[in-house]
């Protein structure tokens, strides 16, 4: 490999073959799309984790743990983004285009492998709250979601690392740099991922889920049938255990959503790297929708969740709190109220 292929060239490489702008000598599509993507996924998250901080409404839920850890995640994914950004707009001049190449992809599939693996671990968690109630409390101690986070990001920092051995292109395919578009994928490399990472948080899903809200329509029914045998008791014998009915359903929406995006790219990575098929348009869209669910995450969760909602709009009404105790010069300060209970 030459010094020209090494360091980063001049003219910047589309993969959709259209937009190219002569006048600012960039991909203007691939552009606007990405910093659009990338100015989305970061403020979503931003507001996710300030609303998570300062809302002790979402402190509740064990799983908060979690959708943290993922909103983190998708943060950082965004903040990566602006790496394609800046090489199309010419201000990575100088680097090691390999090395960027290879970096740039390791750290978005270890945040994604993160984001992945988070959602596993949360529907495992309700699925804990469901079938054994009574002794959750004693099971999801703080101390083992503190070990479970850890272990969700050394294991993704280590799946994705033969990569940079020789193994193989680790799953980023939307290339902005002609390096990366040269960087084959591998078909034992792609098995290995797909067997130690995408199949196993998939059936865990998929198990955790049906389990869930068959066990929630038992109860369901079950309550139905008593109180038109014997009327309305307090406390009804099993609701308990579907008090949370809802909220899983929450999180499986934001599952759902997440599995339905990034399908299209798990498949056209298992059918490049077994040479079936190989497009650069396909390529480059089926990447950026799979990363655009970094920002579908936040917005499902401050939809769906009632707790996300109150906690979002005591944060706005804080923060006009603020604004409007802001006084002219010479009137006494009105106090300010704390705008995070931790």
């Amino acid at each position: 490999m030459n010094a020209t292929e090494l360091n980063y060239t001049t003219e910047p490489f589309c993969l959709l073959d259209i937009g190219y702008s002569q006048i600012f000598n960039t991909c203007l599509l691939e552009v606007a799309v990405i910093l659009f993507l990338t100015v989305l996924i970061i403020s979503g998250n931003l507001v996710v984790i300030f609303v998570f901080h300062c809302a002790p409404l979402l402190s509740h839920h064990t799983t908060s743990s979690f959708i943290q850890t993922m909103a983190y995640a998708d943060l950082l994914v965004g903040v990566s983004c602006l790496i394609p950004s800046l090489s199309l707009l010419h201000h990575l001049e100088g680097l090691n285009e390999r090395l960027t190449c290879m970096v740039f992809s390791y750290m978005v599939s270890v945040l994604k492998s993160v984001s992945m693996a988070s959602l596993a671990c949360v529907s495992i968690d309700r699925y804990v709250a469901i079938t054994r109630p009574l002794s959750y409390t004693a099971l999801v101690t703080p101390c083992r979601l503190r070990t479970c986070i850890i272990l969700i990001w050394l294991y993704s920092s280590l799946i994705f690392l033969p990569s940079f051995f020789g193994w193989g292109k680790p799953g980023y395919h939307g290339d902005v740099f002609k390096w990366c578009s040269s960087w084959d994928t591998q078909p034992i490399f792609t098995a290995f991922i797909v067997a130690a990472l995408y199949a196993p948080a998939a059936f865990t899903v998929c198990f955790t889920y049906a389990h869930i809200f068959r066990i929630c329509r038992q109860h369901t029914r079950q309550i139905s049938e008593r109180r038109a045998r014997f009327g309305p008791q307090d406390p009804e014998p099993g609701e308990q255990a579907c008090t949370d009915k809802r909220y899983a359903t929450v999180l499986f929406r934001i599952t759902s959503v997440f599995y339905i995006l990034w399908l299209p790219y798990i498949i056209y990575f298992l059918l490049e790297s077994a040479g079936i098929y190989h497009h650069a348009i396909a390529s480059f869209l089926t990447t950026w929708l799979a990363i655009s669910n970094s920002f579908c995450n936040c917005l499902i969760y401050s939809l769906s969740n009632s707790a996300f909602r109150k906690g979002l709009k005591r944060l706005c009404l804080l923060c006009l709190q603020r604004t409007d105790n802001k006084k002219p010069l010479g009137e006494p300060p009105a106090p300010l109220q704390p705008a995070c209970h931790v």
